[in-house]
């Protein structure tokens, strides 16, 4: 617990009298339980040995019972101090949470937003974001492409404040549709490809994929696309980021299905060519938790919400 100096009084009611304890009292009591030594107490609370000995004292009148017994081997709980110390430790972290939460409402703009993306929000998440950093130049944005399942569980346990992701959610979670996303054949600059013979195009070029396990999602609609246009292909698991990805097709390592916003981070080397066949197409939105009440993520859905049709 941390030992910075503050002064709640707690009452606890014990046989209809209110007896009012001083938080510090209950900070000493837990700090010598765990440290086991008076000396390693005090240094811990930035106390002379006297005043630990003296707040101890203090918290034994006002409960009653000796909490400590004292010999070489340290300060040890009595029987009364090993069932007051649960007690006592939980009400100095519910103190302690209490005081977090109170000082994140008055930082307000001063707080934190953490985002989950993927691929097919590349193009409107960056302006957004930036929008919002103007508005709050104090609130840390920290942002990670992360796949949708796993952006569902993170926003459910309060790990993530936003999330772009995959449509639908789980009804647990609110949400709001941004765009349609469709796959594309990206390509090296230098390679003619008939979009209209797919098949005879892909005997000849390896078809590269980010591991499954990283982009579940692509994965998908990679698979279905090939079932669906009859196109019997292995796709090449090669790498875990969309990056290093195309950075192999602009080298000539081979072809890829990606969704088509990858054209607002395509690097020289590599182009598009749009599919012919059965479309593979999905809906991309953002998602939060509205169980969980969060200023800085709902200042941030107002400018998404602002930008949308």
């Amino acid at each position: 617990m941390s030992s910075v100096a503050s002064i709640c009084i707690i009452p606890i009611f014990q046989d209809s009298i209110n007896v009012r304890i001083d938080i510090r009292l209950l900070r000493a009591f837990v700090t010598l339980a765990e440290k086991g030594n008076y000396n390693k107490a005090a240094e811990a609370l930035f106390l002379t040995q006297p005043a630990l000995s003296k707040q101890i004292k203090m918290l034994e009148q006002k409960t009653g019972g000796q909490l400590f017994l004292r010999g070489r081997h340290g300060a040890v709980l009595t029987m009364v101090g090993r069932q007051l110390f649960a007690k006592a430790y939980e009400l100095l972290k519910s103190h302690h949470d209490f005081l977090t939460y109170a000082r994140e409402i008055q930082k307000g703009s001063t707080g934190k937003l953490v985002l989950g993306f993927g691929i097919s929000s590349f193009k409107s998440t960056p302006v957004w974001i930036n929008t919002f950093r103007q508005k709050f130049p104090d609130c840390d944005v920290v942002i990670s492409q992360i796949a949708s399942s796993v952006q569902a569980r993170m926003l459910m346990e309060g790990e993530l404040h936003a999330g772009f992701v995959r449509m639908p959610v789980t009804e647990l979670l609110a949400s709001r549709l941004i765009n349609k996303e469709n796959l594309v054949l990206a390509v090296p600059v230098a390679v003619d490809i008939d979009p209209t013979d797919l098949q005879r195009t892909l005997a000849i070029y390896p078809i590269l994929c980010m591991d499954p396990a990283v982009s579940p999602c692509l994965a998908e609609q990679t698979t279905a696309f090939l079932r669906d246009n009859e196109l019997i292909i292995e796709p090449i698991s090669a790498t875990n980021d969309i990056h290093s990805l195309l950075a192999l097709i602009a080298g000539g390592n081979g072809l890829a299905l990606l969704p088509a916003s990858v054209e607002n981070f395509l690097p020289v080397g590599v182009k598009l060519i749009t599919l012919w066949g059965k479309q593979i197409i999905w809906n991309i939105g953002v998602a939060w938790n509205p169980k969980i009440d969060n200023q800085m993520r709902d200042e941030f859905l107002q400018i998404v919400t602002h930008y949308l049709p």
